[in-house]
């Protein structure tokens, strides 16, 4: 479903030219406005949702001047020297606009909840309760000219195009940096020696990893990363290895023959047995018990 940004103003002199253009993407909504203004244009304005104004072009003598409250002094806007601002949801601002007679700018809407799912650990929403007015950046200019061309494009590329460059420009803004990875801590000693003690008991059937998580009083997901940085391999493969482990001392100390080892062992069939064991040892079962042997 579209997101649909809600914003509550009270505004005059304005005339749009061409109609609104608006594109939707996942949790963002563009809007581009070309605007002819009367001697005097302007109004307030209050978003329920955070937004960027970005002041792409205009004519006239006069520039834009906003305003934080309604009988403060406005500061000017123009478009090569502070054209971009980030208001954040709920924030009142009043703009007024003489001697100006075009204005073309572009308004990025976003749900701040379906952001902060996209983008994750990286999203702090402190971020957004301050507001940024009347700056600029070149690297945020040149995408909101890109997004702007594409808003205006009536025959739109795929939507991941708008997508990406409208949550690069949100990245860019609220600044967001690379999140370090997180390590999982190893497993305690105790923890350790249950869960190996349990796998070389149990290797011969199956073993389910939500077990070896209980022994150790944690998560699944948390007792396989544990396990990993613990032991250098998953559960799984500490299981494989001691089924051969098993069958190793089965190879030397009689004549079985490899179909039987194999089904001991839990492998599916000979095939498999031996394609395991060259995987691991680097020489088939029959060549690794006639070295070992000698």
């Amino acid at each position: 479903m579209a997101f649909q940004p809600r914003m509550d103003n009270q505004i005059e002199g304005f005339s749009v030219m061409g109609g609104l253009r608006r594109r939707y993407w996942n949790g963002i909504t563009a809007d581009l406005w070309d605007v002819e203004c009367a001697s005097y244009a302007g109004g307030h304005y209050v978003a329920r949702d955070p937004r960027l104004f970005i002041l792409l072009g205009h004519r006239g003598r006069g520039r834009p001047a906003i305003r934080r409250s309604q009988d403060s002094r406005g500061e000017f806007q123009d478009s090569r020297q502070s054209p971009i601002s980030y208001i954040p949801a709920d924030m009142d601002l009043w703009v007024d606009i003489h001697e100006v007679q075009f204005v073309r700018h572009l308004d990025i809407h976003f749900d701040a909840d379906i952001i902060a799912r996209r983008l994750g650990d990286a999203f702090d929403p402190q971020c957004l309760k301050d507001p940024r007015l009347l700056f600029f950046d070149q690297r945020i200019m040149a995408l909101a000219e890109l997004i702007a061309a594409e808003v205006a494009n009536p025959d739109p590329l795929h939507d991941l195009y708008g997508d990406g460059l409208a949550l690069a420009l949100l990245i860019d803004v609220l600044k967001m940096g690379r999140v370090p990875s997180r390590k999982r801590a190893a497993l305690a000693p105790w923890q350790l020696r249950r869960a190996t003690a349990f796998i070389d008991d149990h290797c011969l059937r199956r073993i389910r990893l939500d077990e070896l998580a209980q022994l150790t009083g944690l998560s699944a997901s948390h007792f396989s990363h544990s396990f990993k940085a613990s032991t250098g391999v998953a559960p799984l493969e500490w299981q494989m290895r001691a089924r051969l482990d098993r069958a190793k001392h089965m190879l030397l100390a009689d004549a079985q023959p490899l179909t039987a080892i194999a089904a001991d062992t839990g492998f599916a069939d000979h095939a498999h047995f031996s394609r395991v064991f060259r995987r691991h040892e680097g020489m088939t079962p029959s060549r690794w018990r006639i070295v070992h042997r000698a």
